[in-house]
């Protein structure tokens, strides 16, 4: 039965909660504590990449080393990680071909602004495991999104991207628009030292909205359509049935590129969520976990966007195309490339990594049955969310809406003081190939007895 009477959490014990866990946190991680005191001398906000400061710690964790699905903290804290560095380790920290592969790399160069002896098979494995023939490696998802819009806008002679609100995709300023109530594509009012009005190049609608592509594209300048194939950073929201297969029908009815970035969404199984739902990309986009969490992305394409893509650098004059940087391709990501591709990411990989995934799944709705809190977790292959809503969000604006921030916070320092970590942002669980059973039952063990503290 769901409860509806308010009282969970009971806000008042949830405070009191949080307050003890604060002060446990400080406790018990004095040398964390140390250690952030010593950064706030030398960073910004106390954190080498200011995004550390999200997690809600009162003194930031630091990791001394990390392996497989642990992390040992500055404290000797034995931590099982279901954050998996917000997916950049989605396939274990240092798995051991990639690790070999870097340290007998690191020995014999590191980048020489020139092709690896290791590029013609590193391009074989990525057409073999994404199926599209063409590739460019980057150091960045952020870079491959970056470029791709740029590639498109050349070869289609059009302004403008289309992208769901909602969407994540790296810091692309194109990207970082909201959605008003009334329609309007908005520069995000959060972005710093914005100057030109994003929506002169972007058009912004809903995910799971057909209707509202097909209106945007007929007005003939859209270049592309770029999305994840389910939203993954406002809130897990999947792709409701044929939503897809419909984006892709209207952007071949309408002349505009259809680019899929499967970043996080290769959490669906071998390949990327694209591929295993039969979906036809003219460009796809992997980045973080592709190269085993050492800096590197790609992006890959057809044989016909490849040929236009020659066309349009042919047709400029010679010069800096705005595309590449020069420690992309390095030979260092080459070889972590080819041992992740070969190796790791494998399709008998990933059937472990699903089914210990569906266990975590089955579990926590039953924790949360038992609780009978109108929460509802949402999976996308080895990748869930724990939402505050009893349905699945279908839009941003409703997963938003589910939101709960002290509600989250509490939960995940509650989980972080008993030696489980989940992602800063929301309520994302990564199920690495390193999760076993014991890890599951410990984490819905105390997701159960948090939900017991805060529940009158």
């Amino acid at each position: 039965m769901i409860r509806t009477d308010g009282h969970c959490p009971d806000r008042a014990r949830l405070a009191a909660l949080h307050a003890a866990e604060l002060t446990r946190y400080v406790e018990t991680h004095p040398r964390s504590v140390a250690l952030a005191a010593e950064d706030a001398r030398h960073y910004l906000f106390g954190v080498p990449m200011h995004w550390m400061r999200d997690w809600p710690t009162p003194a930031t964790l630091h990791v001394e080393r990390a392996f497989g699905n642990r992390l040992v903290d500055a404290d000797g804290h034995e931590i099982v990680d279901f954050c998996l560095g917000d997916t950049g380790a989605m396939f274990g920290h240092s798995p051991e071909p990639v690790a070999q592969a870097i340290a007998r790399q690191a020995a014999q160069g590191l980048t020489a602004m020139l092709p690896s002896v290791r590029s013609a098979e590193v391009g074989r494995l990525l057409a073999h495991t994404f199926g599209l023939p063409r590739w460019q490696i980057t150091l960045s998802a952020s870079d491959a999104n970056r470029f791709v819009i740029r590639w498109a806008r050349a070869i289609t002679g059009r302004p403008k991207v289309l992208v769901f609100d909602g969407c994540y995709h790296g810091t692309v300023d194109d990207t970082l628009v909201d959605r008003a109530g009334d329609g309007r594509t908005l520069t995000r009012a959060s972005l710093l030292g914005q100057v030109h009005d994003l929506a002169l190049g972007t058009v912004v609608v809903p995910f799971n909205d057909a209707a509202a592509v097909r209106a945007a594209l007929a007005q003939g300048d859209v270049a592309c359509v770029l999305t994840e194939p389910a939203l993954t950073n406002c809130g897990l929201v999947p792709a409701r049935p044929g939503f897809l297969e419909d984006v892709q029908r209207a952007c071949a009815e309408h002349g505009c590129l259809l680019v899929l970035d499967e970043t996080h969404t290769i959490s669906s199984g071998w390949g990327g969520q694209g591929r295993q739902q039969g979906l036809q990309p003219d460009v796809i986009v992997v980045g973080k976990a592709v190269a085993g969490g050492l800096p590197c992305a790609v992006y890959g394409f057809t044989e016909a966007v490849d040929a236009r893509m020659q066309a349009a650098k042919r047709a400029a004059p010679d010069g800096h195309s705005g595309i590449g940087t020069t420690l992309s391709a390095n030979l260092l990501a080459l070889a972590a490339l080819q041992a992740q591709l070969a190796e790791v990411m494998t399709p008998a990989v990933y059937a472990g990594m699903l089914a210990h995934a569906a266990l975590l799944e089955q579990r926590l709705d039953e924790v949360i049955a038992a609780a009978g809190v109108p929460w509802t977790v949402t999976r996308l292959g080895a990748r869930m969310e724990l939402q505050f809503c009893a349905v699945t969000p279908a839009d941003a604006a409703a997963a938003r809406a589910a939101m709960d921030a002290p509600l989250e916070q509490a939960l995940h320092l509650y989980l972080l003081n008993r030696g489980l970590l989940v992602t800063p942002f929301h309520n994302m669980l990564l199920v690495a190939p390193q999760t076993g059973a014991s890890d599951i039952e410990r984490l819905v063990g105390a997701v159960g007895a948090f939900l017991s503290e805060v529940c009158a």
